[in-house]
């Protein structure tokens, strides 16, 4: 497997997950989010449609990577040259404890954060978290249908860590 889509949401293990692949597969792993955003030290810098759009097709079209992020309106055509679909389905109070935990670590300079931890992000991430559970969740299921060849589904950790011991 040389090019993987990892999709979930907030706190399901996304980053956590495409990290180990990329270790262990030894193949670059993106955040969609750092697609979307364009990091500065002056503040992020939201990418147009066209620029986000190039920015991951410009990763798509290598030989190898590893995608991940909750995105997946305009992500189809990484859906598409993915070899693997990993949809992680990390139970909702699971995620929960994890916002809560990263806040806390991020705030205490412990975790690296791509944004300012602030309470205000804090309270988004639960409602993203909500919105996941109750909108996101059933059009990615949908959206993903298609690709049902390629496409697992991971629920809890154990799940996750015999996955990373013998990726297919």
């Amino acid at each position: 497997m040389q090019k993987i889509h990892i999709i979930g949401s907030v706190g399901s293990g996304k980053t956590t997950l495409a990290r180990k692949l990329s270790t262990k597969l030894k193949v670059p792993h993106y955040e969609l989010d750092n697609v979307v955003w364009k990091r500065c030290t002056s503040g992020d810098i939201r990418r147009s449609a066209d620029e986000r759009n190039e920015y991951l097709n410009s990763i798509i079209r290598t030989d190898a990577w590893i995608i991940e992020g909750v995105h997946y309106e305009w992500v189809a055509q990484s859906f598409q040259n993915a070899d693997l679909i990993i949809f992680l389905d990390t139970d909702y109070s699971k995620r929960i404890y994890r916002i809560i935990k990263r806040y806390f670590l991020q705030k205490a300079g412990l975790e690296k954060a791509n944004y300012q931890p602030t309470f205000k992000m804090f309270r988004k991430m639960f409602k993203w978290n909500a919105y996941f559970e109750k909108e996101s969740k059933p059009e990615i299921l949908k959206t993903l249908s298609k690709y049902n060849k390629k496409l697992i589904i991971l629920r809890d950790n154990k799940e996750i860590e015999k996955y990373c011991s013998h990726p297919t």
